[in-house]
């Protein structure tokens, strides 16, 4: 029997899971927090902190899933997951597909998210996917959403569980926003994608979540190269 009060959270450690993390914790979900790691260049560091975030919303171990989904890595084409190919710094809004972005993985990692609910009873997934993100992803798009929603309301027992993006179409300031009015803990989130020490401020994560604190006055807690 499905519980429209579960939910799965797709928490990958970074700014857009998190804000996404503390919206569901407001609203008194009973929460499964979901990880998946596919051997991307900062896989630990993202593991640490979807950990530190579970601690600070006290979810319980038996309640967070890790899941290998490393054949990403093996099927490579994004820079990301491939060694060869060079994470490029920020070079201004574009629509071109950049080369992080990792062929149809939000869809693999959507069909776990589904079939854990689907285990657990849960009726609401939530995930931090963002259009501002990368504009170029095509599976960032809320048209996406809309297809994988139907898909899943078709291709499950009951058909009632639901993919929810609440932050899909807003600006990082507009993020950074909702997460303050949340006490969300951004000290604890992992947004770059190239290095897990200090973050390196010029690849397109960095570049997008500093431009968003810019606008809103505050300053990044994280570290960063040069600082």
């Amino acid at each position: 029997m499905s519980d429209s009060n579960k939910a799965v959270v797709l928490l990958s450690g970074g700014m857009d899971s998190l804000v996404v993390m503390a919206y569901v914790h407001s609203l008194k979900k009973d929460i499964y927090a979901l990880h998946l790691s596919y051997q991307q260049n900062t896989a630990e560091k993202e593991k640490e902190c979807f950990n530190k975030i579970c601690d600070h919303y006290q979810i319980s171990q038996d309640k967070r899933e890790i899941i290998d989904i490393s054949f990403l890595s093996k099927i490579g084409g994004s820079s990301l997951t491939d060694k060869s190919m060079n994470v490029t710094d920020f070079a201004g809004d574009s629509d071109e597909i950049p080369s992080s972005y990792v062929p149809f993985r939000n869809t693999h990692i959507l069909s776990m998210a589904v079939s854990l609910a689907e285990v657990k009873g849960a009726d609401n997934i939530y995930i931090g996917a963002n259009y501002e993100d990368s504009p170029g992803y095509p599976d960032c798009r809320p048209e996406y959403y809309d297809a994988f929603n139907n898909l899943v309301q078709k291709g499950t027992k009951e058909g009632t569980i639901k993919v929810h993006t609440p932050v899909i179409m807003d600006k990082k300031d507009e993020i950074i926003q909702k997460g303050i009015a949340l006490n969300a803990p951004f000290e604890l989130s992992w947004s770059c994608y190239k290095a897990s020490d200090k973050a390196c401020g010029k690849c397109d994560s960095c570049a997008l979540r500093l431009r968003g604190f810019k606008k809103v006055g505050m300053d990044d807690p994280i570290s960063y190269q040069g600082e």
